[in-house]
Formats: C-alpha cells, sequence, structure tokens
C-alpha cells in the first residue's frame, strides 16, 4: 500500500508563491512510483475534495480551469515525488492540499497540507 506525504504549506498573501511536494513511501517492493498517474487535490473548508492537477506517468498533464496558467505539476522519479508550483495564489485557492494516485486510491490519502491565502 502507497502512502503519500504532503509538505509546502503555509500562509501566503494574495498574488505570492508556494511549492508544495508529495513523496511516496511504500512497504511494497512491486510499486513502482514511474508507473502512476498521479494528481493534486485539495480540499476547502465546505466543498468536496477536488483534483486541481493531474501528470500522467509519460509526463501529461491538465489542469483545473481555475488554476490553468497559475498551477504546474511536475514529478521525480526517481525521488518519487511529485510537486506543485502555485503562483498568482488567490484566497479562493485556500484550502487542504492532497496528493495520490489518479483515480485516487483511497488507502492512500495522506494528512495533506494547509494553504491558506490571505493579507
Amino acid at each position: 500500500q502507497v502512502q503519500f506525504v504532503e509538505s509546502g504549506g503555509g500562509l501566503v498573501q494574495p498574488g505570492g508563491s508556494l511549492r508544495l511536494s508529495c513523496v511516496a513511501s511504500t512497504r511494497s517492493i512491486f510499486s513502482i512510483f514511474s508507473i502512476y498517474n498521479m494528481g493534486w487535490y485539495r480540499q476547502a473548508p465546505g466543498k468536496q475534495r477536488e483534483l486541481v492537477a493531474a501528470i500522467s506517468n509519460d509526463g501529461g498533464t491538465n489542469y483545473v480551469d481555475s488554476v490553468k496558467g497559475r498551477f504546474t505539476i511536475s514529478r521525480d522519479n526517481a525521488k518519487k515525488t511529485v510537486y506543485l508550483q502555485m503562483n498568482s495564489l488567490k484566497p479562493e485557492d485556500t484550502a487542504v492540499y492532497y496528493c495520490n494516485r489518479n483515480p485516487p486510491n483511497e488507502g492512500s490519502w495522506g494528512q495533506g497540507t494547509q494553504v491558506t491565502v490571505s493579507s
């Protein structure tokens, strides 16, 4: 079972930037991170969790319209890590951010990392 550990969140002013990281840890020698399609998800208070950025195992990317042009997802398979570079942050980006496979493995959700955009 793969577990994901997110980091890099914090409090930032509108217009600021943050870079989130997500490391995959697995006890199974048969888990191969490089074949996973991965995604960054977020959940704002009172809202459902949504997929905001996705990266396929061959590096193709997709974004929800609200973050296009501001967020960039990338991966480093050697480090079993997925990144989310977030620029021009807005108050509506405030949420807990999670990474998981895409589609998600329900048993692999981590604690997430809180991103708060406020002046």
